[in-house]
């Protein structure tokens, strides 16, 4: 294998790449970054078993092969040359690549190309492209309320379900639930409805955002999904496990329901979330027109905020995470807010109040008096 490719383009094709590298596996291929030229291309693959990621790109090459050299490593030694064009050269003397710049030359030692997994194939599969911008924005609104407890798989995806003009993403860790409805320009000329796993939505957001894609291409196969970024593909392992039925966990009316300016509750929300340290919650008194703020951490310190809101009724005080519900208004990305409440110990809901389609349910912590 010999070819040689510009270093910018280099950098950010390995940078994408490295991604998918594997930090803790007992694989040591794992840790590496699979480099396949073949036909003046240079195809680049990485994966932790959970996801996937297949770059190629155009470059100068004399001749084919494939080996698996150390990402991060490998990343850094591109990062790190003088010149513009990097040239990289297998030794089959020595089992290593000559990495080579202007002046600067670097043996890096080959991982075991058997040992690198197959990564799964959708070109033979029936693929759902959708707007690029709509899906990305659709992920950053729920992704980061699926759960990171991996005891429990089937809440640490994201279930995406789309069919002619409605795009929907659903995530709960069961502390909170965010659910975004998006209306599309264009009614789609498929169906999907998988459950992929929070972190490899990101990923593509990512990918999505530094490519500058109008769409994504998305393919579901058996026990797998393949999202398709211009010369990116992400492929996954789609969650196990029967997605909760979100719908049951909405209630179907409320006591209050109350508008508010989503900027200023999120900044009153924020400076109060920092005097709510060790486990401590956010303390939300309502009385009649207003909304008292507030958090104490014993030995730490104590604050309080009122912001005008339309209330009337019995006055009540409810408590929730102050992450939890930071997220929630973040996530909502709407001037205006719509919060509904039921009880001190049942759970509320906030509303993107421009009629955005979004929705977070966010249980309540049980106050100590």
């Amino acid at each position: 294998m010999r070819f040689s490719i510009e270093k910018d383009p280099f950098v950010q094709r390995l940078g994408i790449a490295v991604r998918a590298v594997s930090a803790r596996s007992a694989v040591q291929a794992l840790s590496g970054i699979s480099i396949r030229s073949q036909s003046g291309r240079v195809t680049l693959q990485s994966t932790d078993m959970e996801l996937g990621i297949t770059i190629s790109t155009e470059v100068a090459s004399d001749h084919d092969g494939v080996v698996v050299l150390p990402g991060r490593l490998l990343l850094d030694v591109i990062r790190s040359l003088p010149d513009r064009e990097v040239s990289l050269e297998y030794r089959a003397s020595d089992q290593a690549v000559e990495v080579a710049s202007g002046s600067a030359k670097f043996h890096l030692r080959t991982l075991p190309a058997e040992d690198f997994p197959t990564l799964p194939d959708a070109s033979g599969a029936t693929a759902t492209r959708v707007p690029a911008a709509a899906f990305v924005d659709t992920i950053g609104r729920v992704a980061r309320a699926a759960s990171r407890d991996e005891t429990r798989p089937h809440l640490t995806g994201v279930l995406v379900s789309a069919s002619e003009r409605d795009l929907r993403m659903v995530a709960t860790d069961s502390y909170r639930l965010s659910v975004k409805e998006t209306t599309l320009p264009e009614p789609l000329a498929g169906t999907l409805e998988v459950n992929v796993p929070a972190r490899t939505l990101q990923e593509l957001g990512r990918v999505a955002a530094s490519e500058r894609a109008g769409e994504i291409e998305i393919a579901a196969l058996e026990n797998q999904v393949v999202f398709k970024v211009g010369d990116v593909a992400l492929s996954s392992r789609l969650v196990e496990g029967r997605f909760p039925n979100y719908r049951q966990l909405l209630p179907e009316s409320y006591e209050h329901e109350l508008r508010v300016s989503g900027f200023e509750l999120l900044e009153v929300v924020r400076r109060m979330s920092l005097l709510a340290q060790r486990n401590a919650p956010l303390r939300l008194r309502f009385s009649e027109g207003a909304v008292e703020i507030s958090a104490q951490t014993p030995d730490v310190g104590e604050a309080s905020e009122t912001v005008p809101i339309a209330f009337q009724g019995e006055p009540f005080e409810i408590g929730f995470n102050p992450e939890f519900l930071r997220d929630g208004l973040e996530s909502a990305e709407s001037d205006e807010l719509v919060l509904k409440l039921i009880s001190p110990l049942r759970p509320g809901l906030i509303q993107s109040g421009d009629d955005g389609g979004f929705s977070y349910l966010i249980m309540p912590i049980r106050l100590n008096v």
